[in-house]
């Protein structure tokens, strides 16, 4: 008897102390969170102008920064003002600028509307352009870039602020003698893919950096090697560990999307196999290895028929291959080597500021996932074929751990959120700032007075995407702890594509990919090419469409489009308040006549229908003359 309540005792406590992990988790884990993605784009371009070096603009936002390095590149007779610093230091590193710049751009290209939509367009482009007007800068010559300002070894001696620097501020270059392929070639990258942003906003601004992006190639391709053998202060610090050869394809590729000239992309082809874009199968993307970027890019050319036509089309294949690779790591769908992942869910590569590649990876799935959707398309991995929408779900959930969906409740965006860290590892923030304090703050003295202090930083990194947590998401906020408390523009660079395609996802981009999102009487509600589509799952669908249109009761214009030839029948339910509503149906036969273009709402909507009567059809071009309103007013409708 006595065993036998001990062993009651035991199963009342173990059922307890089970209660009480279920409600921690809860708390931690909640069933639905969501996340303000608009905001969040907004503080990750806010981000940039903490970085930047030289002389401030009049509409610099972030105010405790103050105007720095006015003296860069004097010692060497050249003007190398402007920039960005990398981190939570004062050196100016050219490969992982130029990687950033790329990245940036990117993300405007594919992006650019719901930028603008959440009202940072200009924004953006304003840290495009503060990158790219000091690569001008230092593209000295056809064959001259400078690829570093200032050195690791000296910088980190001291913890000053910027402006109060008082380190090495040498200057250094490649060039024929001292060839640096690898950021020649990231940095016509930058140039190229920044001349597609500014080709409608500033025609001749974009003419002039695609005219360097093309010298730049040509000089890193002519005189090869690797950029830390030239420059060799940059080793301890971003050392071109994959070579040069991904950077030559990698700028080949986006000067053949800036140009649409051939030669760059037979160059592409051509080099695969010896650059190893075609035999490099990679598990991550980052500033020094961009195979996994590059093979994306040529793998999406395929849905062009002019590239399947074309002599190496099986070379764009092999890319196709390749970029699957990567892509299935990520989502572990491979039969052998995947990505990591922390017990939270997180991709982890390293132990060093692992959020970078979180962050590229989130972007570059994203961009997949569009082009899946697009051209109808499944990614093929080894464990299944993955469509777009697990593709961009799990691509959100990386972001959504970024935000605060993970074991720690951290926001790991500086700014965002009610908890994010307050420690980082960033000289100019965790000093009283030169506007609060003008007086010099001399190198031991920034150590010895705030470095070592443990109350938050004075002044906040606001949009920073600091290293992130260990392999078991633990994270310390601690301004010693550089590996997880800073922050790099690369971190937050690729981010900025993905909140943007998120925020558009979440305010009524039906371009997305096609995501459930309510039931409604067994009909689901989609999000599909520019309009919300509902698809019936039955044959004979009279009585879901009459259930449908008594939802939306005396609301809506109701009127039907037949096309025989695909037994389709679909039905235009027409919102008078401006929402336009489309059921696809199959085999519902119908005795209407056609009836020309209605407006309703200020939108021209085109009715057909194709018949033996008229076997011309009778129809018109759509013509919106708004967007389509959001999906939740839809919902809120329905």
């Amino acid at each position: 008897m006595e065993e036998k309540r001990q062993h009651l005792n035991q199963n009342k406590f173990l059922q307890h102390w089970c209660t009480l992990l279920i409600i921690s988790l809860l708390a931690i884990f909640p069933l639905t969170q969501s996340f303000d993605y608009g905001k969040a784009l907004s503080k990750s371009l806010l981000y940039f102008e903490s970085q930047r070096s030289g002389r401030l603009p009049y509409n610099q936002r972030v105010t405790w920064r103050h105007h720095s390095g006015l003296t860069d590149g004097l010692e060497q007779g050249v003007d190398l003002v402007g920039g960005y610093y990398d981190a939570g230091d004062n050196v100016k590193f050219g490969l992982p600028m130029a990687f950033t710049i790329t990245m940036l751009s990117w993300g405007v290209i594919e992006y650019g509307d719901e930028i603008a939509t959440a009202g940072e367009y200009s924004h953006a482009l304003d840290a495009i352009k503060w990158g790219t007007d000091y690569f001008i800068k230092a593209h000295t010559n056809p064959n001259v870039l400078w690829a570093e300002v200032g050195d690791g070894d000296t910088d980190h001696y001291c913890w000053q602020r910027p402006e109060d620097m008082t380190t090495s501020r040498r200057a250094y270059k490649v060039d024929e003698k001292n060839p640096g392929s690898d950021v020649s070639g990231e940095t016509a990258a930058a140039m190229a893919s920044a001349s597609i942003v500014f080709r409608t906003a500033n025609p001749h601004y974009s003419r002039l950096l695609l005219q360097h992006a093309q010298q730049l190639f040509e000089f890193g391709d002519k005189f090869r090697g690797k950029y830390d053998e030239s420059v060799k202060v940059v080793k301890g610090y971003y050392p071109s560990v994959s070579g040069f050869e991904d950077e030559l394809l990698w700028a080949a590729l986006w000067l053949y999307k800036a140009t649409d000239n051939e030669d760059y992309l037979r160059y592409a082809l051509e080099m695969a196999n010896e650059f190893g874009g075609i035999t490099w199968s990679v598990t991550e993307f980052s500033w020094d290895v961009k195979f996994a970027g590059l093979q994306i890019i040529a793998s999406m050319l395929l849905v062009e028929e002019k590239h399947r036509k074309m002599k190496f089309k099986h070379v764009l294949e092999q890319y196709h291959s390749k970029a699957d690779y990567y892509l299935c790591a990520c989502l572990n769908k491979n039969n052998v080597t995947n990505v990591n992942r922390t017990p939270g869910g997180l991709l982890f590569i390293r132990q060093w500021n692992n959020m970078q590649y979180v962050s590229n990876a989130a972007f570059l799935l994203t961009v997949y996932s569009d082009h899946l959707r697009a051209s109808n398309q499944r990614l093929r991995c080894d464990r299944g074929d993955v469509g777009p929408e697990e593709v961009f779900a799990f691509a959100k959930s990386q972001v959504d751990y970024i935000l605060g969906a993970n074991p720690m409740a951290m926001s790991y965006l500086v700014g965002y959120g009610s908890r994010y860290p307050q420690r980082m590892h960033h000289r100019g923030a965790s000093i009283e700032s030169y506007r609060e304090n003008k007086g010099f703050i001399g190198c031991t003295q920034g150590y010895d007075n705030w470095f070592q202090r443990n109350d938050p930083n004075p002044n906040l990194v606001v949009g920073a995407l600091v290293g992130g947590p260990d392999k078991m998401d633990q994270f310390s906020d601690d301004r010693k702890n550089f590996m997880q408390t800073e922050s790099c523009t690369y971190n937050t660079a690729s981010l900025v594509g993905a909140l943007a395609k998120l925020h558009g996802f979440e305010n009524g981009d039906f371009n997305s990919p096609l995501v459930a999102q309510k039931s409604i009487s067994q009909l689901k509600l989609f999000k599909h090419n520019m309009q919300p589509i509902l698809y019936a799952q039955e044959k004979k669908n009279k009585r879901r469409i009459q259930e449908l249109i008594n939802i939306l009761h005396d609301k809506v214009h109701v009127s039907l489009y037949v096309e025989e030839e695909k037994e389709q029948t679909m039905l235009v339910v027409t919102y008078v308040g401006s929402l336009l509503l489309s059921l696809t149906t199959q085999n519902l036969t119908t005795t209407l006549s056609c009836r020309p273009s209605s407006v309703v709402a200020g939108r021209h909507l085109s009715i057909t229908k194709k018949s033996q009567d008229s076997p011309n059809g009778c129809s018109q071009s759509l013509d919106f003359r708004s967007r389509p309103v959001f999906m939740k007013k839809a919902l809120q409708m329905a």
